[in-house]
């Protein structure tokens, strides 16, 4: 049970491009929500600052009246490898550059005065799907995030499986072609540089002739009837769908979850995926998130009830 009054939790997913951060009820209702643009080029206090600015105004609009209670804990979802215990990142790309060896957790004791826990991006993804969206109900959950970069995560009997390295469900640096692509990790293959929503955008400036500037882009030429387009998105759901099919064998999960913001344009591609599914004999239910980027600081803001309630 929760203790009486505590009623207000932030959740906040911070990346590479944006902050975005909500104070969430414990239905899981949205009371406020805000999003800052951030660069992550500009290092790790740029990004925590723009994580500081957020937390405060969103606590502003909360502060106590003497009727409501103010933010009792604040959940933070973040890319890479995260030690939950602890709180601090203990592996993470240059996508956020520096951010290795934060501790976001006492990082937020000292500077925002907030009870605090961190995890994975994906693995918070997943735990708002699974509260809030499309997982709601399942015991027995995977999912693929699909933005920048590729995440994962998965759950048995309603828990997260994080891993004995804080990696478990990190299907983006799993190799889809031994030998490919160099990745930001060091290995070559990794399937986070041919299904991510910057692998889409390489492959529809290499395949097109044209030079786009983000994968929407490419969407949409492909909504009006562009070939070569239609053929890149082709290409891109056919390694997709791979990607799937081992997640699909290797845990037999109830559904798989496709989260992340190449997901959220998936009604023009969703199609040529299942197509792919279905010619690999793909049985498990793979569906799209139906918190779209909200997912993760919505699970974010789970996390932080679960340290309430303990």
């Amino acid at each position: 049970m929760v203790a009486v009054g505590v009623n207000k939790v932030i959740g906040i997913d911070i990346g590479g491009t944006s902050v975005k951060a909500a104070v969430v009820a414990q239905d899981g209702a949205e009371l406020d929500e805000i999003r800052l643009d951030t660069d992550a080029s500009r290092g790790r206090d740029w990004v925590l600052s723009r994580v500081s600015e957020s937390v405060f105004r969103l606590m502003r609009s909360f502060e106590d009246t003497g009727t409501n209670m103010g933010i009792s804990a604040l959940g933070i979802a973040t890319a890479g490898r995260v030690n939950v215990d602890s709180g601090e990142v203990v592996y993470a790309t240059d996508n956020l550059p520096g951010w290795q060896g934060t501790s976001l957790v006492a990082w937020a004791r000292e500077k925002l005065s907030l009870r605090a826990v961190a995890d994975n991006d994906a693995n918070a993804a997943l735990l708002g799907e699974a509260w809030q969206g499309a997982g709601k109900g399942k015991q027995r959950l995977a999912m693929l995030t699909l933005g920048t970069g590729v995440g994962g995560a998965f759950m048995e009997h309603g828990l997260l499986c994080r891993g004995a390295h804080w990696s478990g469900g990190d299907w983006g640096h799993s190799l889809l072609y031994p030998g490919g692509i160099p990745c930001n990790c060091g290995k070559k293959g990794c399937a986070e540089q041919y299904v991510s929503g910057t692998a889409l955008l390489r492959r529809g400036n290499e395949n097109t002739g044209r030079l786009y500037r983000s994968g929407k882009e490419i969407m949409q030429e492909a909504a009006r009837g562009s070939l070569k387009a239609i053929r890149v998105l082709d290409g891109y759901t056919a390694d997709l769908a791979v990607l799937l099919a081992n997640i699909s064998v290797t845990l037999d999960p109830e559904a798989i979850i496709v989260g992340g913001g190449v997901a959220d344009a998936g009604e023009v591609w969703w199609s040529l995926l299942n197509k792919h599914l279905h010619l690999l004999g793909v049985q498990t239910e793979v569906s799209r998130a139906l918190l779209g980027n909200r997912a993760g600081m919505i699970g974010a803001a789970r996390l932080a009830f679960e340290i309430v309630e303990a």
